[in-house]
């Protein structure tokens, strides 16, 4: 069970990373509607650019936080059911714009890592 936890933090930190530091401005077939970057994903969302910047900033905390749980293992509750949340608010927004079920899957699969995480 530790090698799966492991296996989840990494999973979930490193992905929010390069999804947020890496690769905000790039297209992915998981962007809302027909956006190419982040920033526009969150304007066909309907959703300011504070908004946009809480969100990153959010997103990358609670990823550091998680990788800093090897070290202070009382990050890696909170900063997963945080991820979870935001997970389950991306995962809504994906529904308010009607997109498909592909593109919001991601969300839903992160949102189960991050609650496997809280759990074990």
């Amino acid at each position: 069970m530790h090698y799966l936890l492991i296996a989840l933090k990494l999973i979930v930190a490193l992905g929010i990373l390069n999804v947020w530091l890496l690769r905000s401005g790039k297209a992915t077939a998981y962007r809302g509607k027909n956006a190419k970057t982040l920033r526009e994903e969150f304007a066909v969302y309907g959703l300011p650019f504070p908004v946009f910047c809480l969100i990153g900033i959010l997103k990358v905390g609670f990823a550091l936080a998680l990788l800093a749980s090897f070290w202070i293992p009382s990050l890696a509750q909170p900063s997963a059911v945080g991820m979870g949340v935001l997970m389950l608010g991306a995962f809504f927004m994906h529904l308010k714009v009607k997109d498909s079920s592909s593109k919001a899957l991601p969300s839903l699969a992160v949102l189960a890592m991050c609650a496997a995480i809280a759990l074990l």
